[in-house]
């Protein structure tokens, strides 16, 4: 082969080589992995969407890390990687938003990508029991009874945990005190919801309380439903984080989230849309 046709040729092979090269760059930026830090109770719900949203996207991985809000956010706060978050409460969400109340955002973090924010979904928190039910807890008021002047163990979620501060809530409704409970072996404890499920679940206490969705999940009997009045609204606000690696892309899966097929997902299990703001 003479000179010219061996560098002919030589130049085709590096051409080659360089399409295929920049062909997998390409690929490689089109590839977007969204890591989503989502409230343990939307563990199932969240995991069926991401078949269907990865499905009607390709190229977007959604990664999870289900926890308790109040984990969650501290991860969030030290550094982990987080697109998007969903929380259990606000008060989680509000630690990590600069728009909050400084007597909630105690700490001044401003976390929270401007304009995100939004309230995605409603729960509803509920008493639960075993399947023997051998102490006969049919309500609330049965339970707080059983609380004051009976032998009763009770699951309910930390005081970091949403969950566990709705159950303080219940608890200051009925005038009782969660120490001294606690102190006499009535309540027992778990990190996240799905821990106080297990516990009912598994017969190891006498009841607990956790959200309806969970209940569905997991079907445990629900005997009773908190008031408003008796533990406050249970909203989910979700957001998109300021350290996003994809803003765009998270935000467009948020958007998602709000709509019907999505939604037709969570109201499965007991979760209720939020009202959005005139204008929103």
């Amino acid at each position: 082969m003479n000179t010219k046709k061996w560098m002919a040729l030589l130049v085709a092979v590096l051409l080659a080589v360089g399409a295929v090269s920049l062909a997998g760059t390409a690929s490689a930026q089109d590839e977007v992995e969204l890591i989503v830090f989502a409230a343990a109770s939307m563990t199932e719900t969240m995991t069926e969407i991401k078949d269907m949203y990865e499905a009607a996207h390709p190229g977007i991985t959604l990664t999870y890390n289900f926890d308790s809000s109040g984990t969650l956010k501290t991860q969030i706060q030290e550094g982990a990687e987080c697109d998007l978050f969903i929380s259990a409460g606000q008060k989680q969400m509000d630690q990590m938003d600069i728009t909050a109340d400084a007597s909630v955002n105690t700490e001044g973090l401003d976390l929270v990508a401007e304009g995100t924010r939004i309230d995605l979904l409603e729960n509803k928190v509920t008493l639960v029991v075993p399947e023997d039910n051998s102490k006969s807890i049919d309500s609330f008021d049965t339970l707080a009874a059983l609380l004051k002047d009976g032998d009763v163990l009770m699951a309910m979620g930390n005081s970091d945990v949403p969950v566990g501060q709705y159950t303080q809530n219940i608890l200051a409704y009925y005038g009782l005190d969660e120490q001294e409970l606690a102190n006499a072996g009535k309540i027992t404890y778990g990190t996240n919801v799905k821990e106080v499920t297990t516990q009912v679940d598994q017969s190891s206490v006498d009841c607990g309380v956790i959200y309806c969705t969970d209940a569905f999940s997991a079907g445990l009997t629900v005997v009773d439903s908190a008031t408003a009045e008796m533990c406050g609204q249970v909203i989910y606000p979700a957001a998109v984080m300021k350290n996003s690696q994809h803003p765009q892309e998270a935000q467009a899966f948020l958007d998602y989230l709000t709509g019907e097929e999505a939604m037709a997902v969570f109201e499965s299990v007991g979760f209720s849309p939020v009202e959005q703001p005139a204008g929103e």
